[in-house]
């Protein structure tokens, strides 16, 4: 009974850290590339929104990190698994209490949002990613999925690094945040950044149309990522990789 009420606590823990991620990542991307303020420029709406999510992120890691290991993100989940650090019985729990928080997330972002006039969910949208011509460079289907591969790739294999048994469990969350924010950097031209299924699942939703209609590669892509970064991590660290057992958090862990 005490593990099964401690599961619990971890999944409500994960959807409210996902639904926080969500809510104020995205919402600072709505506010600099939904709404066309004068004076914006792309830039600024970039390097707004990665350091919003890096922030974001870093403060769940030392909030929730030592309850749930933090990961906020299904492909972190999908690293861990495969990196033998979570049992698949709470790796899908993780999963679904993540999806269920993007999707409350984006919710109350857009329930907030709807109450100005300025705000239209079909123009002004709702931080959703994309290719083709819902990304900034208009990049093709296949430079979309490999640039998620890659991102969620370096992500999740920071992740695995800083919280193996040689990482420095004081500055893991600061490496996490920081990795998240310089995917951001690159990504959000790109295709917007997803490299988390959730928070871009819940936006899509929401917004319908195009967005829900490419949303998959959005899920998939950093679900491979997330399975190539355990990979690498297992090439680079063989000895630090355990085997499989009760769900060990990682500290000051986190996505995206």
């Amino acid at each position: 009974m005490q593990a099964r009420e401690q599961l619990i606590r971890k999944l409500v823990a994960e959807m409210l850290g996902t639904g926080v991620l969500v809510f104020f990542g995205v919402g600072v991307a709505t506010l600099m590339f939904g709404f066309h303020f004068d004076g914006g420029s792309l830039a600024a709406g970039v390097v707004a929104t990665a350091l919003t999510f890096g922030l974001v992120l870093l403060a769940l890691c030392y909030s929730i990190g030592p309850l749930t290991g933090c990961h906020v993100n299904p492909a972190v989940t999908m690293g861990a698994l495969l990196a033998g650090r979570l049992p698949v019985r709470d790796a899908i729990g993780y999963w679904a209490a993540q999806f269920v928080g993007g999707i409350l997330g984006a919710l109350l972002l857009w329930g907030m949002f709807n109450t100005s006039p300025l705000y239209s969910t079909s123009k002004t949208g709702l931080g959703t990613d994309g290719w083709g011509s819902a990304s900034f460079i208009h990049i093709g289907m296949g430079g979309a999925f490999l640039a998620e591969v890659v991102l969620t790739a370096m992500f999740v294999f920071v992740i695995l690094a800083v919280t193996s048994k040689i990482g420095n469990s004081t500055t893991a969350g600061l490496a996490i945040g920081l990795a998240l924010s310089v995917a951001h950097l690159i990504g959000i031209p790109i295709t917007g950044t997803s490299v988390n299924p959730a928070r871009a699942l819940g936006p899509a939703l929401i917004v319908g149309g195009t967005p829900l209609s490419q949303v998959w590669l959005f899920i998939v892509a950093p679900l491979v990522g997330g399975a190539v970064a355990a990979g690498l991590h297992y090439v680079v660290f063989p000895k630090l990789v355990p085997a499989p057992r009760e769900e060990q958090p990682l500290p000051s862990a986190r996505g995206g």
